[in-house]
């Protein structure tokens, strides 16, 4: 079954909450659960954006989504994987940073001829 859309105003609103994080404003790291539900609804609306099953994308402790038209994978660790950290998944989602800045840096372990989601990027921007 499909997941309720993501509300882009709740979107905006959750990623707002940490953006004096990511830029530097503040070296405060949000909550959790508000870091939680930014890179959550950062994630849902990648999923919205690109829906399909071939890349997986990781963002953990928070979440993962499977994204990207194309082959389905079923069983065992997928072939096209994405894993960052919340803070650099949400720079990537909001246009702080590229994604061959990131993939250059190490900041974004991308394996797979499809784990490519720069030109998804950014998901939103405030």
């Amino acid at each position: 079954m499909p997941r309720k859309p993501v509300d882009p105003h709740e979107l905006r609103s959750a990623v707002a909450e940490v953006m004096p994080w990511l830029t530097g404003e503040t070296d405060e790291k949000p909550a959790r659960p508000v870091l939680a539900t930014a890179v959550r609804a950062s994630l849902r609306t990648l999923e919205q954006i690109a829906p399909g099953h071939t890349v997986e994308v990781r963002v953990p402790p928070f979440a993962a989504i499977q994204c990207v038209p194309g082959p389905r994978h079923t069983r065992g660790t997928p072939p096209n994987v994405i894993e960052t950290d919340p803070r650099t998944w949400l720079e990537l989602a909001t246009g702080l940073l590229t994604w061959a800045d990131a993939v250059e840096n190490t900041r974004v372990a991308a394996s797979g001829t499809r784990a490519d989601i720069g030109g998804l990027l950014p998901i939103v921007r405030l």
